[in-house]
């Protein structure tokens, strides 16, 4: 029997656009680890992984939206790799596409959300519905599924699932789903009773659904659940009232899939010598790219959007050369068509010194955590941050924006615990203080090697968390 189930627009290996697909990945092992038996289900989008699954169908039905009746079906994965059950729900038309939320190829963002999501939350519970045991916990993530807990409990096709605990955890708060009153009709059948949890700021709010709704509320760090109660797009009043049922509860990472000395997506597995791996990784990065061996390397892996920062970086790369330092810099991610042109741009203008590969790509991020000196997160904001545990793990030092799950875990050098380089302010001055400390480091062998070995035994595992969402699925169930 499924304790638990893991409702979300994504999960590594299957969909991923974020952090979201590694946690949502993760956590469920750790938890099926410790004997809670947990599975996950996720719209079947048409990625590699995904079609290259066997599954077998467990479930058909279709969701009326308005006067449009998507069919479905719900399949389960059959890969006892992943450590968990996983299942995806197939809607023809909605989901049968090559990416998440926009186009794999031109990375234009499909404008349909709004009905790809409510098919997919309503079909998630018309299957849950049709369970003869019901599981003890729905844990939803993010606003694709933020209607979940409002469903449950005001609409009479899933009045069976009244009493059926939910979590809801917020893993980027920017990003609420809110939708006009004049799509109300595209909503499943309510009980008017139940306008009132749907509103924020005369729209529907499916983020702002899910605070006032879900039985416990959780923030994928200590800090950013302050940071929300000051900052929330307007939710502050709301995260601020419903503050006894929240917590904060730092991500991890998974140990096995980001392990030095067996990943195969690196050229040279960590042995016992930190010296010799990072030469090695670092060397393969060379051959194969404008960067020079020589010199510090300072890599941004991520989302080319302002939220991460990345359009502060062209400014600060050239700033940083002006001083008569030298550096080499390597850019992976996409994202805004004007911050990936000034990025392929500065191949041109500073060869030798900057490269950039515009695209996802797993395999080339191991390698630069593997090969890199340090890593920059220069967020504006930052739930939790995965990367920089990513980067502890393979010996490369963050160089980081001191917000939310950063602040938790990037102590400065300069301290007693330190662990990377942090700057506070969101401009170029400040970074560049903290590239010039972090090159000074470079240059000082021994404090540079004591810090790679004191950041590799740091522990980041999903132990822990798992362990502290257990105890929370415990107060609110019979687990």
């Amino acid at each position: 029997m499924i304790k638990v189930l893991h409702v979300s627009a994504e999960c590594y290996p299957a969909a991923k656009a974020g952090g979201l697909g590694d946690v949502v990945g993760a956590l469920p092992k750790y938890l099926n680890q410790a004997g809670l038996n947990t599975a996950v289900v996720i719209p079947k989008y048409f990625t590699k992984w995904n079609l290259a699954q066997t599954c077998q169908q467990v479930h058909a039905g279709y969701v009326r939206v308005h006067d449009i009746y998507y069919p479905y079906v719900i399949d389960e994965v059959l890969n006892s790799n992943l450590g968990y059950t996983m299942y995806l729900i197939h809607v023809p038309g909605l989901f049968d596409r090559n990416g998440i939320y926009a186009d794999a190829v031109t990375n234009h963002p499909y404008g349909d959300e709004l009905d790809r999501y409510l098919v997919f939350q309503q079909a998630v519970l018309q299957w849950i519905n049709s369970w003869a045991e019901l599981p003890k916990v729905l844990h939803c993530h993010d606003h694709h599924t933020g209607l979940i807990p409002f469903m449950t409990q005001f609409c009479p096709e899933f009045q069976r699932l009244n009493r059926l605990p939910t979590v809801f955890t917020i893993h980027n708060g920017q990003y609420q789903g809110a939708f006009s009153w004049r799509n109300e009709h595209k909503l499943p059948y309510y009980y008017s009773s139940g306008k009132g949890a749907l509103d924020w700021s005369d729209t529907i709010n499916p983020m702002a659904s899910a605070i006032k709704c879900c039985w416990k509320l959780t923030t994928v760090s200590p800090n950013y659940l302050m940071e929300l109660h000051q900052s929330a797009l307007g939710l502050e009043a709301l995260l601020r009232q419903e503050w006894q049922k929240s917590s904060g509860i730092l991500n991890g990472i998974d140990t096995e899939v980001w392990n030095p000395a067996t990943d195969p997506m690196i050229d040279t597995h960590y042995k016992k010598n930190i010296d010799t791996y990072k030469q090695q990784n670092k060397k393969y990065l060379v051959d194969r790219y404008n960067i020079q061996e020589d010199l510090p390397l300072f890599t941004f892996i991520g989302r080319l959007v302002s939220e991460k920062g990345a359009d502060l970086l062209p400014d600060l790369i050239y700033r940083y050369l002006q001083t008569g330092r030298r550096a080499c810099f390597f850019v992976l991610g996409s994202g805004l068509p004007w911050i990936k042109d000034s990025f392929l741009r500065m191949r041109h203008d500073l060869f030798n010194f900057f490269d950039a590969s515009i695209e996802y790509n797993e395999g080339l991020a191991h390698q630069l955590y593997a090969g890199s000196d340090f890593l920059l997160m220069p967020s504006r904001v930052e739930p939790c941050g995965l990367n920089q545990m990513y980067a502890f793990r393979y010996g490369t030092i963050p160089l980081v924006r001191a917000v939310g799950g950063l602040w938790d875990t990037v102590p400065d050098a300069g301290g007693p615990d330190g662990r990377g380089f942090r700057f506070i302010q969101f401009t170029v001055e400040d970074a560049l203080d903290a590239m010039i400390r972090a090159s000074n480091l470079y240059y000082h062998k021994p404090s540079l090697k004591a810090l790679r070995k004191r950041v590799m035994e740091l522990d980041f595992s999903w132990e822990k968390s798992a362990e502290t969402y257990l105890n929370l699925y415990k107060e609110i169930s019979d687990l």
